[in-house]
């Protein structure tokens, strides 16, 4: 049994007003708030001031020292948790492997004597480019137990992206593997750095990891393999005590044009975030069997695969491969296999895995699972009743994240850990303790319920990014300039009668049609919710009369064939559910859409391809064929209105 909400009916569910009352409390004294969060770590030395905050730049626990890598290991193995499983490591093609926290901190305690034996120091930057291996993880606790920054290049990048971040950043070692394996293929990693290695003077070293066995080249003086630079590695490193607002990492956005921007988080600040969101967003339990299906190469899998299940001492299951590969059913599988107990992932892994239909999840015993969570977009309702009905079995709870990688972790969410309001399909509820967040307008003055706006961070938190790395002012330009004195993520947003936050996707993803400002979300939730959708992307293309016409790409559902009849059908469902503004003046039918490895869609490249532009760097698609699928059905549609009608 649910209730309206979808929320079981045995789950505690807190009134809104009593959340509310708890949230108030955490911000009448937020410096008192975050200060007994804090105490939760172990710190070499006290803080002396809570938060300095000499705005737009925040500085946490000023005074205090601590090791990341202490705080991830050193403890859980001085503990009953030695022999805990930290990672449930699974490949694409079949192979598992089982580490400890035992086995964790041998490793990394070896790599970051390897480190040490490469010159690496405190401050140093490393570079890591790695295939979501077990290794991963070890190497960024390595580079944080000497206290060198690191940064994480998402495998998919290409050799000039890649490049770019290590030439902003100074790394003087990279950190990769042979190759990785991706729907049945093996990627050229090694070459890929080899080559942008050609333009990047300040590195001195490459760690290669043997993953696939392919040939590589080895330069020597330069390169040398993982297990040999273990091997020369000490069975034990002093964690060295960095202050908290030490660089623990250095994460570039992509971003679609300019420079990348380098997003420095601190030490301190950062793990008190991560580790009160991931207690308050997912209530850990010691038996807990806990999957976040993100890349680690994004932000999500730093503070969500990485920081904040090994700060808690869960078991993490970590998958190497695609989501349906080789079967659309590879997801329940492994939840089955492992007793998964928390799942979390992406709207757009949900919305795909949708398409295929509801008999691959029913075929496997999903009965472990206790809480579901998504990130990366707002989820649309139809995806959301999906995952709580066919995933969920109807008894889960939906954790809605928002958040990005500035911010460090999860800002808005249910949290079950201090009591769970009832839930609204597409709603991330309310701000967690501590985040002071609201709505307002182009003024920066707060809106009333049912208003869009602006979505706006009022006071500093523990996670917050200390700056944009070497560019102290375009940190300020870009985040702080639209509402002075408080943080603009670029989101657009409203909160309903009782409160909740809705969340509605970029404000630069905005079209404007005929002097109307629409939201592609907006669209693209109203082409979901039809029955025969299983996906939808919309973008604006340049018309004469009208400033922008919508371009919607609709992939369906595998029961469902394209035809003229559903085409206007879908038409007239946008025209009810939005209006008739947004009516999309195309609707192109096909199979796949072009999406990142981490399963979010490219909405630029569908922009670029509907308006005939360069589509430029798409090196980090899942699919390169998507692009031409894309393209096929554009082209398909031309000339079907080329044709005579009398030939139609």
């Amino acid at each position: 049994m649910s209730d309206i909400f979808g929320l079981p009916s045995n789950e505690k569910v807190w009134p809104v007003r009593r959340y509310l009352d708890l949230h108030k409390e955490s911000l009448e004294d937020p410096a008192g708030f975050w200060d007994i969060q804090a105490r939760r770590l172990l710190w070499r030395k006290g803080w002396t001031q809570t938060l300095k905050w000499d705005p737009p730049f925040a500085r946490w626990f000023v005074g205090g020292e601590l090791n990341a890598s202490e705080n991830t290991l050193d403890r859980h193995v001085a503990s009953w948790r030695k022999n805990k499983v930290a990672y449930l490591w699974e490949g694409e093609s079949g192979e598992k492997r089982t580490v400890t926290y035992q086995d964790l901190f041998q490793i990394t305690n070896r790599f970051a004597s390897a480190l040490q034996r490469l010159e690496v120091r405190k401050g140093d930057a490393v570079a890591i480019y790695l295939p979501l291996v077990p290794e991963f993880p070890a190497a960024m606790l390595a580079c944080a137990r000497i206290g060198a920054p690191f940064t994480v290049v998402f495998s998919g990048f290409s050799s000039k992206s890649l490049a770019e971040r290590i030439q902003d950043c100074g790394a003087k070692v990279v950190v990769t593997a042979d190759g990785g394996f991706r729907r049945g293929k093996t990627l050229p990693l090694k070459a890929v750095v080899d080559e942008a290695l050609e333009s990047t003077p300040s590195v001195r070293h490459m760690i290669v990891v043997r993953r696939t066995g392919q040939q590589v080249s080895m330069k020597t003086g330069r390169d040398q393999w993982w297990d040999d630079a273990l091997r020369k590695g000490s069975s034990y490193v002093e964690p060295v005590p960095v202050e908290a607002s030490h660089i623990l990492y250095i994460l570039y956005t992509s971003g679609t044009t300019g420079k990348p921007k380098g997003v420095a988080h601190s030490t301190g600040g950062y793990l008190v975030h991560a580790l009160s969101t991931q207690d308050w967003v997912f209530d850990p339990k010691d038996d807990d069997v806990y999957w976040c299906t993100a890349d680690i190469g994004w932000v999500t899998g730093h503070t969500y695969i990485v920081f904040g299940p090994l700060l808690h001492g869960l078991t993490s299951v970590m998958y190497e491969g695609a989501l349906d590969y080789p079967q659309p059913d590879r997801w329940w599988q492994i939840i089955e296999n492992y007793g998964i107990t928390v799942l979390y992932t992406a709207p757009t892994a949900i919305r795909s895995l949708m398409r295929h239909g509801e008999e691959y999840p029913r075929d496997h015993n999903l009965r472990s699972l206790r809480l579901l969570g998504t990130v990366g977009e707002p989820i649309n309702p139809a995806a959301w009743y999906w995952y709580f009905n066919e995933i969920g079995q109807g008894r889960c709870p939906i954790v809605d994240t928002w958040w990005q990688t500035e911010t460090g972790g999860i800002m808005i969410s249910p949290s079950p850990k201090l009591g769970l309001v009832a839930l609204k399909p597409g709603s991330a509820t309310f701000p967690l303790p501590g985040i002071d967040a609201e709505v307002v307008d182009e003024k920066g003055e707060s809106l009333p319920p049912g208003q869009k706006g602006f979505l706006v961070i009022r006071k500093p938190w523990p996670g917050m990014f200390l700056t944009l790395y070497k560019d102290n002012e375009r940190y300020k330009q870009v985040y702080w300039s639209r509402f002075p004195g408080v943080y603009y993520p670029g989101d657009y947003a409203l909160r309903d009668q009782e409160g909740y936050f809705w969340l509605l996707g970029r404000a630069d993803e905005v079209m404007k049609v005929a002097g109307h400002r629409l939201g592609t979300i907006e669209v693209e939730d109203a082409l979901v919710s039809h029955l025969s959708v299983a996906e939808a992307a919309v973008a604006g293309r340049p018309d004469p009369v009208r400033g922008e016409a919508i371009v919607a790409f609709v992939t369906l559902k595998s029961s469902t064939r394209p035809s003229k009849e559903l085409e206007e059908e879908l038409r007239q469902h946008v025209k009810k559910t939005v209006g008739p503004i947004a009516v999309p003046d195309r609707i192109y039918f096909a199979s796949l859409l072009p999406k990142t490895r981490s399963g979010k869609i490219m909405r630029r490249v569908i922009k670029a391809v509907a308006s005939g532009d360069d589509i430029g760097d798409i090196t980090t698609l899942e699919d390169g064929a998507s692009v031409e699928e894309v393209k096929s059905a554009i082209e398909m549609l031309r000339e079907a209105e080329r044709r005579p009608k009398n030939n139609r």
